[in-house]
């Protein structure tokens, strides 16, 4: 009997160099995805255009799972990162950020609901994913089919959504100057007191600056007011 192959995922501990390489990568995934997702929004094919955005934003979602793998004090918080790594549902969470920023949100406290366990909307993107590439049964044997489940309007909402998400360069805490920063300031407190890990983050911010590397528009000022 021929002998399965089976490509091994890896599951180590990475360094800042291995997750800059890797957000660059998701991100130039994501870019290509959002780019493909407006071509087949221009020739009307909204149930491709939907699902393609939805992998974009996925694959944005990724460069937070990273930051998190860098983190990771032990071989269970490992295992852990990259099962949310590998997980769509841990990577798609933020799609509801535009929504929350239209009812007012604008600091941390604002967003607890992106990541509240209770909350569904992940699994509402990963159902209309679902829809959009697939054709199944629902209730009492309706069957489902992706022109029928995904309208103009729809489409079109989420490659607004992905558009948002995947900009032209990564941002800030991406390059791998950055992410060392990022584990000396965050790593002592990470998952303990809050108020210790927003200080953290301040500090992260302030120090890429003064050593002139933090990427994108935010500064510090700007993390200050976010963060309380």
């Amino acid at each position: 009997m021929a002998q399965k192959r089976v490509i091994k995922q890896f599951v180590g501990p990475l360094t800042p160099e291995q997750a800059s390489e890797g957000i660059a990568a998701a991100h130039d995934n994501a870019l290509a995805l959002l780019k493909d997702a407006q071509l087949l929004l221009e020739h009307r094919r909204w149930p491709r255009a939907a699902a393609l955005s939805i992998l974009s934003i996925e694959e944005s979602g990724k460069a937070s799972v990273f930051r998190a793998l860098v983190l990771a004090r032990d071989e269970a918080e490992c295992r852990e990162e990259w099962r949310a790594y590998r997980s769509h549902t841990r990577k798609n969470f933020k799609w509801i950020l535009p929504e929350l920023a239209a009812k007012g949100a604008r600091h941390l406290e604002d967003l607890r609901q992106l990541v509240d366990d209770s909350s569904d909307h992940p699994y509402v993107l990963d159902a209309l994913k679902q829809l959009a590439m697939y054709t199944d049964a629902y209730g009492d044997c309706r069957w489902s089919r992706p022109e029928a489940a995904i309208n103009e309007r729809l489409a079109r909402t989420l490659v607004d959504t992905a558009r948002i998400f995947v900009k032209d360069a990564p941002g800030a805490m991406t390059s791998a100057a950055e992410l060392k920063l990022w584990v000396k300031h965050l790593r002592p407190v990470w998952k303990s007191d809050m108020g210790e890990m927003k200080s953290a983050l301040i500090a992260c911010y302030a120090e890429a600056q003064e050593s002139g590397v933090l990427r994108g528009k935010d500064t510090p000022g700007d993390m200050v007011k976010f963060v309380l």
